[in-house]
């Protein structure tokens, strides 16, 4: 018997989406291309460099470095390993306010790196006092997040940056599920805004690319230099992304989906996914949920654990925060019918844990 992939009409908490159909399409044509061989498959390697001149245009950035990635990890894994490389201590420490992905605890374990893990504001931003009296001579990047995983907040990034050069530290921002909606909003995240030295962009989340595509962007081409190493059975001479041998289908469907949408598309889905979410933020609220004010297409809510439970055993695909927090993400996929079947559970789920038990005076 065949299995079928799971369905997203049940989907609230994922970054991941359905792919778009071109990128789709993309994907299975170029799936056996190889980009860690550019030499033997010309092809995707001229792909891949069409990909990152599109994330520099998204991230204001006129002539990116860079590569498709298998996703945020790969990107932020690879940023530090940029800044210890970099680095003129043998005992280099990465700053990062706590709403940073895991994926940089990932990094300072395999590097190396001490991680030092600084508290954010009453925002959900990185808290820049905490910064300031955290970094030293031995910092070798300081982390800002556009688009954080747990409440869609923005960090003041210019102010990192001004926090980063003041010790001599690189600057990365992880904009790995914001990056695709934060072209249309007022926030100041990219390379065009602040000193940012690398950026994670991931084409597979807001972006509607197939799974796996993600992107790392380098200021310029000599933060990449830190990364190469010499391949030589290979025509190219040396290489500089983690994996080496990848699959040419996140190239592909990055490209494909980024040409059919970019920037209007986007702009569109954007404008859909913020609406989705100030709806169900609006719908929380009147029903007596704490909620915390989506400023990005992502809603945070108080949420009783029974009622968390009974809607995941009816079969909401939904998380948590760390604090125990409700968390929908209003991903492409995401619909105002999907939100509103999802309310209409939630309502019945509450009637009938306020329902009196028979017997009861």
């Amino acid at each position: 018997m065949q299995i079928e992939p799971q369905a997203f009409d049940r989907v609230l908490s994922s970054m991941c989406t359905e792919p778009h159909p071109v990128a789709r399409e993309a994907a299975e044509r170029f799936l056996a291309t190889n980009p860690g061989d550019p030499g033997t498959y010309p092809t995707i390697t001229a792909l891949e460099d069409d990909a990152v001149a599109m994330l520099g245009e998204l991230t204001g950035l006129e002539e990116p470095a860079g590569y498709i990635a298998s996703g945020g990890t790969e990107a932020n894994i690879q940023a530090v390993r940029i800044a210890r490389e970099r680095a003129e201590t043998r005992t280099p420490n990465v700053v990062m306010p706590e709403s940073g992905h895991f994926s940089f605890q990932k990094a300072a374990d395999v590097l190396g790196v001490d991680l030092r893990i600084v508290p954010t504001d009453d925002s959900f931003r990185a808290d820049l006092e905490a910064v300031r009296a955290c970094v030293d001579e031995q910092t070798a990047m300081v982390v800002g997040v556009a688009g954080t995983t747990e409440y869609g907040r923005v960090d003041p990034i210019s102010e990192l940056g001004d926090i980063a050069a003041s010790v001599g530290a690189m600057l990365h921002v992880d904009a790995a599920w914001g990056g695709f909606v934060l072209p249309f909003t007022d926030h100041e995240w990219h390379f065009g805004h602040a000193p940012v030295d690398t950026m994670t962009i991931d084409p597979h989340k807001m972006g509607q690319a197939a799974v796996p595509a993600g992107g790392l962007l380098a200021r310029s081409d000599d933060l990449l230099d830190a990364l190469a190493v010499d391949t030589p059975y290979l025509e190219s001479t040396s290489q500089a992304t983690l994996t080496g041998t990848r699959s040419g289908a996140g190239v592909a469907s990055a490209v494909a989906a980024m040409r059919e949408l970019w920037p209007e598309g986007y702009r569109e889905q954007y404008v859909r996914a913020q609406h989705n979410a100030e709806w169900l933020a609006d719908a929380l609220e009147k029903r007596g949920y704490d909620v915390v004010e989506p400023t990005l297409p992502l809603v945070a809510a108080d949420l009783p654990q029974s009622t968390f439970d009974a809607l995941r055993a009816d079969g909401w695909r939904i998380s948590r925060t760390a604090t125990g927090k409700l968390r929908v993400v209003c991903m492409p996929h995401v619909t105002r019918e999907m939100l509103a079947s999802f309310i209409s559970d939630l309502d019945r789920l509450e009637v009938r844990a306020s329902a009196p038990v028979m017997g009861d005076d």
